[in-house]
């Protein structure tokens, strides 16, 4: 997907208009004149939830803590909601997807007023970058997205959405235990819930469409740093103390040694073998079985039981 941005001045609303070219078929609004008047730039209910837009400095305020603009591209048949407003609550700034591509319209020529500082300036950097890291993909910036975060001993998972509502989450720990999350409101378009992160490895979350994969511990655990199978870190360890480390498997020949008792000595390896010292910790010299219920013994103390039976129910 490619992708395509606008910042519209009154040729996109003249006979020379790149509407009047084969991109019309991407671009999400169709001219119609343009207004000429003062006006603030204001964020849109879609605006305030959208990741783009959303907490743009200067925007909580009323009027916007940025200055006015002075021109705006009317338009009509707008494809997606507007994110900004300008006169007369028309569309300023329209988002849009298109296949696997993305677009992105402004309908005004006049940010470089923010830029220059005119009547305080305005976030334009932050609007600019924002908008042409959407067009690239950049997966913070996405509309509909699952993530997850660590926050000491938690783990906060995060649903950015369009919507009024949201599916529950189930998260999966590492050891496979699963959890159902029900996500609360926070910021405009987030959705969050916390559960402790007791547990060390890959954590996931799935919501039915969307995924999101977090490993918990350290980045670089000791165990994964060096993951080849060698004899070399442990050989220098076991030749020190008489013993070897051997691969029994090479490549698709199998060379098991065979295992000697060693009583006596310093050196437990040798040419084919390997030893094993025994140290006489415990020895089983021999087993003893004897029977407690078996011959005439038994037959007695069975003949007894039968007959304190028969005395105590004769009572």
């Amino acid at each position: 997907g490619g992708a395509v941005l606008v910042s519209a001045g009154p040729d996109y609303a003249s006979t020379t208009s790149i509407w009047r070219t084969p991109l019309d078929s991407v671009l999400p609004a169709e001219p119609v004149g343009v207004t000429e008047k003062p006006f603030y730039a204001h964020l849109s209910d879609a605006g305030k939830r959208h990741p783009v837009t959303r907490g743009l400095e200067g925007s909580a305020s009323e009027p916007p803590h940025w200055s006015r603009f002075f021109r705006t591209v009317e338009t009509r048949n707008s494809v997606t909601p507007p994110v900004m407003t300008g006169a007369d609550g028309k569309p300023l700034l329209l988002l849009s997807r298109v296949g696997e591509g993305r677009v992105a319209l402004l309908l005004s020529d006049h940010i470089w007023l923010w830029a220059r500082g005119y009547e305080g300036g305005g976030p334009h950097l932050d609007l600019l970058r924002r908008m042409s890291h959407w067009l690239m993909k950049q997966p913070d910036l996405d509309e509909e997205a699952l993530r997850m975060q660590v926050q000491g001993k938690d783990l906060m998972v995060v649903r950015q959405t369009m919507a009024d509502t949201v599916s529950p989450v189930t998260v999966t720990s590492p050891s496979g235990t699963t959890h159902q999350l029900t996500l609360s409101a926070g910021d405009p378009g987030e959705w969050r819930a916390t559960l402790p992160a007791d547990e060390l490895g890959l954590w996931q979350a799935t919501d039915g469409t969307l995924k999101a994969l977090i490993n918990v511990g350290p980045t670089n655990p000791k165990e994964f740093s060096e993951v080849t199978s060698t004899t070399e870190m442990l050989k220098p360890l076991a030749q020190a103390t008489g013993g070897d480390a051997r691969r029994i498997v090479d490549g698709s020949s199998l060379d098991m040694p065979r295992i000697v008792p060693v009583h006596a000595s310093s050196i437990f390896r040798g040419d084919g073998w390997l030893g094993v010292k025994m140290r006489d910790a415990s020895v089983v010299k021999g087993v003893g079985v004897l029977p407690m219920f078996a011959g005439v013994i038994g037959l007695l103390l069975l003949l007894g039981a039968f007959a304190a039976t028969w005395l105590r129910e004769g009572r």
